[in-house]
């Protein structure tokens, strides 16, 4: 994917708002096959390795309780769509003690809707993440975010060790600003 802003980051995002809420879309190209990575982005074992810890049922209408430990965050949620290996859909809202923990400067909570898409490209897969309901005055954080979730997922199906996630936010959240001023 091409570079959204400055020319020294590699910037995987973009965003949009609608509805005067804030979209994150992340995509990139992954070293493996569609199975690996849908097992990598759907099973909890393998998700708490560049993720989060998810508890729950991750069949269509089931509940769930997502931990990201890196974003001190905790939501509950449910699978709207479970299409293996290519489409997954889930609605989730912070918990009100994950919210509260974040500060003064904490969004409201809010529902968000995550959309994960996977394409067979050979023995690569084309993965696109799509984040909405975000709050816009914050869009910018949560595409630096994703970007790092999707990079931790990249290193973590090739065997690599994952990057300095705090030096990486540094280098990103100028990037996605860019691109956030221009929303509206």
């Amino acid at each position: 994917m091409t570079d959204n802003t400055r020319t020294d980051v590699r910037v995987l995002g973009s965003l949009r708002s609608s509805a005067g809420r804030g979209v994150v879309r992340i995509e990139d190209r992954y070293d493996t096959d569609i199975d690996d990575l849908w097992s990598a982005v759907t099973q909890p074992e393998r998700l708490a390795r560049w993720w989060g810890r998810v508890e729950g049922d991750l069949r269509p209408g089931g509940e769930i309780r997502l931990f990201v430990t890196s974003a001190g965050l905790e939501s509950v949620g449910r699978v709207e769509i479970c299409e293996p290996p290519q489409r997954l859909r889930v609605i989730s809202r912070e918990t009100e003690e994950s919210r509260a923990a974040g500060g003064p400067d904490a969004p409201p909570a809010f529902d968000s809707v995550t959309e994960v898409a996977l394409t067979a490209d050979g023995d690569h897969t084309i993965l696109v993440i799509e984040v909405s309901g975000l709050p816009l005055d914050k869009v910018a954080f949560y595409g630096a975010g994703w970007q790092i979730h999707a990079e931790n997922l990249a290193a973590y199906v090739t065997g690599r060790e994952r990057g300095d996630e705090q030096a990486r936010w540094g280098e990103l959240v100028p990037s996605y600003q860019d691109l956030a001023a221009h929303l509206a």
